[in-house]
C-alpha cells in the first residue's frame, strides 16, 4: 500500500513538474534551454518505461491511455527541440502535424467513451425494467452517455437517438477543442519585454575617405644627339592618383553610453528579428536558417551589437504583451498571397507604431497581388495617412551606409520603397522587390 502512494506522489509531483515547465517555456522569453533539455528529455526513457510496464501488466484501455500522454510529452519534446536548434521550418511541421494526431486521438477516445457510456447505462435500463414489472416510465435525464436522455430523438430532428447522441459529441469535442487550442496558443504570457543592448554611439553615415597619393613617374635619361626619336616629358610632372579607401568610422548605436549599444538598453538586451504571423498567405517565407537568420547574424558581425541566437516570429494579437517602452522598435513582413487581418489585429498594429513607436517593414516576397494586399492593409491601419516613395536621400536610406539605388530581385510592386510618415518619423516601410532574397540561401 506504501508502495502505491509513494509510486502515486511521484507520478503527480513528475507531472506538475512538467506542466511547470511547459507554462515557463510558453510565457518566459528567456526560458533557460538547459532546463527544458532535462526536464523535457526525461520523458523519452520514462515514456519507454510507461509504455512497456502497462503494456504487460494493465488493461488495453489503460495501455492506451499512458500512450496518448507519452504521444503529448513526445510532441512536445520534438517541438522544443526544432525550436532549441532554430530550425522553425521543421517546427512549425512538427507542430501542425502533432496537433492534427492529437485531434484525431481525442476524437478516437469520444468515440471509446461514447460507446462505453451509452452500452453501460443501456444494461442499466435493462435492469432497472426487468426489476420493475409494473414498468414504470424513468425520470427524464440529462446524462449526455444515456441514450434516454430528454435531448435525444425527436428533440434534435431525427428519430435515431445514437446518432443525435454521436452528433451532440462531435460538435461538442470540436468546439471544446478549438477553444483550448485557442487559449493555449496564446499563452505568451502577459508581458514580454523588448530590451535593446546597452551602449552608446552617433547616428551618422559611414563615411568615405579620399586619400591622395603622389606617383612620381619615372624619369629617362636621353642623349639628345642619339639616333632614337624620344618625347621627353617635363621633367617635374607628376601624376595623381586618386585611391578611395573605405573609413569605419561609424559609431556603432545610438545615445550616450559605451560600446556598440543603445542609451536606453540593458546589459542583457539584444536586437532581436521579429517576423508577424498572420493568417492566409506564406507568412513564414524564408525563414529561419538559411534565411533572415543570415540577416541578423551579419547585422551582429557589422554592427557589433549583440544579437539574439535566432530569429523569431510572434502573431499579430502578441504584439499587445509588449508594453510602451519595451516594444520591438521593428517588426517584419513577408509573403506573395494573401493577409487576412482582423479588425482587432488592425487596432493592435495601429496601436504597436503610434503608441508604442514601432515600425513595420514589409518585403514583397514575390506578386503583385501582395503589393495591394498589404496596400490595403495599411489603409485600414492608417487610414488618415498614405504611403509616399522613400527617396534614396532620406535618413534611412543613409545611416548606417549609404544606399546608392534601391535594389531589388523583381520589382513586383514597383522600383520605389514607399513609406508611411507621420509625426516626423516612419511608421511603416514597404520594400517593393523581394529584398528577402538578398540574405537567404540559395
Amino acid at each position: 500500500m506504501k508502495t502505491r502512494w509513494l509510486y502515486c506522489a511521484i507520478v503527480v509531483l513528475g507531472v506538475a513538474l512538467w506542466l511547470l515547465s511547459v507554462l515557463a517555456w510558453r510565457t518566459m522569453p528567456l526560458f533557460p534551454l538547459w532546463w527544458g533539455g532535462v526536464v523535457f528529455g526525461a520523458t523519452v526513457p520514462i515514456g519507454l518505461g510507461c509504455l512497456w510496464w502497462y503494456r504487460h501488466q494493465r488493461t488495453t484501455a489503460a495501455f492506451w491511455g499512458v500512450a496518448t500522454l507519452v504521444y503529448v510529452s513526445w510532441w512536445q519534446l520534438a517541438v522544443f527541440f526544432c525550436q532549441a536548434i532554430v530550425w522553425d521550418t521543421g517546427r512549425v511541421a512538427v507542430a501542425r502535424t502533432g496537433l492534427a494526431g492529437l485531434f484525431l486521438l481525442g476524437l478516437l477516445w469520444l468515440v471509446y467513451l461514447l460507446e462505453r457510456g451509452s452500452d453501460f447505462y443501456q444494461r442499466l435500463a435493462l435492469q432497472a425494467r426487468q426489476e420493475n414489472a409494473a414498468g414504470d416510465e424513468a425520470s427524464a435525464t440529462w446524462n449526455p452517455l444515456d441514450l434516454r436522455a430528454w435531448y435525444y430523438g425527436n428533440r434534435l430532428g431525427t428519430r435515431n437517438r445514437k446518432l443525435d447522441q454521436s452528433l451532440l459529441g462531435l460538435m461538442t469535442y470540436v468546439a471544446t477543442f478549438a477553444l483550448a487550442f485557442t487559449l493555449f496558443s496564446q499563452l505568451r504570457g502577459c508581458r514580454e519585454l523588448y530590451e535593446s543592448p546597452a551602449g552608446g554611439g552617433e547616428q551618422k553615415t559611414v563615411a568615405k575617405r579620399v586619400q591622395v597619393k603622389k606617383v612620381v613617374r619615372k624619369k629617362f635619361v636621353v642623349n639628345p644627339y642619339s639616333a632614337i626619336i624620344f618625347e621627353v616629358p617635363p621633367i617635374d610632372e607628376v601624376q595623381l592618383e586618386l585611391e578611395e579607401v573605405t573609413e569605419h568610422a561609424y559609431t556603432k548605436g545610438y545615445g550616450e553610453g559605451a560600446g556598440a549599444g543603445f542609451a536606453g538598453g540593458t546589459q542583457r538586451g539584444k536586437v532581436r528579428f521579429i517576423r508577424l504571423q498572420y493568417n492566409g498567405g506564406d507568412w513564414d517565407q524564408d525563414q529561419g536558417i538559411g534565411g533572415d537568420l543570415n540577416m541578423l547574424i551579419q547585422y551582429g558581425i557589422r554592427t557589433q551589437h549583440k544579437v539574439a541566437d535566432k530569429t523569431e516570429f510572434r502573431q499579430i494579437v502578441q504584439l499587445r504583451n509588449f508594453p510602451i517602452g519595451k516594444s520591438p522598435p521593428l517588426v517584419y513582413m513577408t509573403g506573395q498571397r494573401n493577409i487576412s487581418v482582423s479588425a482587432n489585429e488592425v487596432k493592435i498594429l495601429r496601436e504597436f507604431v503610434t503608441d508604442k513607436h514601432g515600425m513595420i517593414f514589409c518585403d514583397n516576397g514575390g506578386s503583385r497581388h501582395f503589393h495591394n494586399q498589404f496596400l490595403s492593409l495599411m489603409n485600414r491601419v492608417l487610414p488618415d495617412v498614405r504611403p509616399v516613395p522613400i527617396p534614396l536621400d532620406d535618413v534611412i536610406h543613409r545611416v548606417p551606409f549609404q544606399i546608392p539605388y534601391l535594389p531589388y530581385v523583381a520589382p513586383h510592386g514597383g522600383k520605389e520603397a514607399l513609406g508611411w510618415y507621420q509625426d516626423g518619423r516612419w511608421l511603416a516601410y514597404y520594400h517593393p522587390g523581394d529584398i528577402g532574397d538578398a540574405w537567404a540561401d540559395g
